[in-house]
């Protein structure tokens, strides 16, 4: 039996009268009044239904709560166990929910239950239907202007150990032993004394930690020929073969040593550690996990958001910034891969910018021309260009060069269609007698000094001079804003050191805690916008009606249906504010 509740359907008595006026009007001006008026209904039930039979089985849990309860885990960063007590005994949860009941069908969940459903939403990707529903809706309610927006990146880790390449090789080994012996006893038992006694117990495990640096490299030798021994003395059994931790194994020997193979024995060479590629298993235990030179092991979490260009301290308050994009990906993945599937990502959400602000490693020339193709501006600084610096020199519209710093001008200018290249010659008089000649990119020829520059450099040396320009710095400087983002999504969420393991658990919790975010951000601007009406109206606001409820209901049907029309309430006549 599917339980869904019609948070939709009016009520005739008010469940929430038992509380204050100051503690309701302190749930309406939080998230939890925000959740539960705009966000709740918002929430896919309809996703998850057919994961449930109808008419079969016990009542499932109402599935707004199950599905609220899982996004306020990970936006809170709570334990099962403390998100199922925040649940039973939370108001705040409760008024967000519109839980009314107090039977433990309403306020109670298992840890079981909790945990099916999270892996539900982690195998069909539910968690990203749940960020485009609330991210369209907050869009909606707060008419968000996403035509000026920035991305960044942060690096976040799972719960995996930091391994050396000892203990990568040792715990991989360890991993394969436990398996093979409760999968296939017989075959454990047919492993030399030596090799279990060595990797088998976690006692034993435990004793790689202490090598000496002195010893490393002979006990990294050993490690990877009893790796190498494994994984011959199995490689004919099917089952074995394949099992997912006898795969680990072959995939350490290739991304960590080079076979040798003799025709009296095979050799196993460890190789050096620039030549392990950065995608190169971690751990064992999260295969899913890469390395960043830069930032070390784990993923990073690409996120876009929207900014407006505000200096009012009031006004910004007011203003949401929401988070139109969010993509988990591989450590190893680089910045300017992830630019264009940002703005498509957002595009499906009817979120794309117009203007995107980012650093210098999304703002390659191919990804600024790709997005200019699209309508969007994409403003980054470039990289330092070196000797090879043509932002001295002025073109013409068509990319010619018409002068050079010292504005000399060039005595003929060609260009090549085939190669996509211009080749300019200046007198050579005037060049070899140029103070500046040393620095300048034209190189000596026989008759005339040459420069020669593609399309690509002439677009490069635009956009070079166009950031010493006031405009360029006015603008970028709002993209220091998205390091404060960051911050929150750290502080806020707990989303630089996650629970869970595996690309799926962790796209899960980045998603679901950038939902949280932006739930955070909209309440804290719809505080802002409620106080600054209250000062607008001297203080007061609006207010309730002072009868009781049943009247009240009723009388804000008729309002609502234009049927009848009351004066403005006087403070004394009034007991509490109302949710604008």
């Amino acid at each position: 039996m599917i339980r869904i509740k019609d948070h939709k359907q009016i009520e005739m008595f008010d469940s929430w009268s038992f509380l204050s006026p100051k503690r309701r009007r302190m749930l309406d001006e939080s998230w939890p009044g925000l959740f539960r008026e705009h966000l709740l209904c918002e929430l896919p039930v309809n996703k998850v239904t057919p994961f449930l039979r109808d008419g079969f089985g016990a009542p499932s849990k109402e599935l707004y709560t199950v599905l609220g309860v899982l996004l306020f885990q990970q936006t809170m960063d709570l334990s099962d166990v403390q998100a199922i007590e925040n649940l039973s005994f939370n108001i705040q949860w409760h008024y967000a929910l519109n839980i009314t009941e107090e039977s433990d069908s309403a306020k109670y969940v298992s840890e079981k239950t909790l945990w099916n459903w999270r892996q539900v939403l982690i195998e069909n990707g539910l968690d990203q239907v749940i960020f485009d529903n609330l991210s369209k809706k907050l869009a909606k309610v707060f008419n968000v202007n996403a035509d000026e927006q920035r991305i960044d990146s942060v690096h976040i880790k799972s719960n995996m150990r930091r391994l050396g390449r000892i203990g990568i090789f040792s715990h991989t080994i360890h991993k394969f032993l436990i398996n093979l012996k409760r999968h296939h006893s017989e075959l454990f038992e047919g492993i030399c004394d030596q090799l279990r006694s060595r990797y088998a117990s976690n006692k034993a495990l435990a004793a790689f930690s202490l090598t000496k640096p002195s010893e490393s490299a002979k006990t990294l030798q050993q490690v990877s020929a009893d790796l190498y021994d494994l994984i011959e003395l199995f490689k004919g059994h099917d089952a074995v073969c394949a099992m997912h931790s006898y795969k680990l194994m072959q995939r350490v020997l290739a991304e960590q040593c080079n076979v040798q193979v003799d025709a009296d024995a095979s050799k196993v060479l460890v190789k050096k550690p620039g030549e392990i590629p950065s995608n190169s298993l971690q751990n064992p235990s999260d295969p899913d996990a890469t390395y960043s030179g830069h930032k070390g092991q784990g993923y990073q979490v690409q996120v876009m958001e929207t900014f407006t260009r505000i200096d009012n301290k009031d006004q910004k308050k007011q203003t949401l910034n929401l988070i139109t994009s969010v993509a988990v990906e591989k450590a190893c993945d680089h910045d300017s891969q992830a630019l264009l599937p940002a703005i498509a990502d957002a595009r499906q959400r009817q979120l794309e910018p117009k203007i995107l602000l980012a650093d210098t490693l999304y703002g390659s020339d191919d990804n600024v021309a790709a997005a200019k193709a699209e309508h969007i501006e994409v403003v980054s600084p470039t990289r330092k260009p070196g000797k090879s610096d043509f932002s001295r020199f002025a073109f013409d519209q068509n990319g010619r060069v018409t002068s050079c710093c010292c504005g000399h001008r060039p005595v003929h200018v060609s260009y090549k269609k085939k190669t996509k290249r211009y080749n300019v010659r200046f007198e050579f008089d005037q060049c070899s007698n140029c103070p500046h000649v040393n620095d300048c990119p034209v190189q000596p020829g026989k008759k005339n000094y040459f420069l020669r520059y593609s399309d690509k450099d002439h677009r490069l040396s635009v956009r070079r001079q166009y950031e010493s320009t006031a405009h360029f710095i006015d603008l970028y400087r709002w993209r220091a804003g998205v390091e404060a983002t960051m911050r929150h999504y750290d502080a806020l969420t707990g989303v630089k050191k996650l629970r869970v393991r595996g690309f799926k658990a962790v796209r899960y919790c980045a998603v679901l805690k950038a939902t949280g975010l932006n739930l955070f951000r909209a309440a804290a601007a719809n505080r802002a916008r409620r106080r600054a009406r209250q000062a607008q109206h001297g203080g007061l606001g609006p207010f309730y009606l002072p009868f009781p409820f049943v009247k009240e209901r009723i009388y804000s049907i008729l309002i609502g249906l234009g049927q009848i029309v009351l004066p403005r309430p006087r403070a004394a006549d009034c007991y509490t504010e109302m949710a604008a």
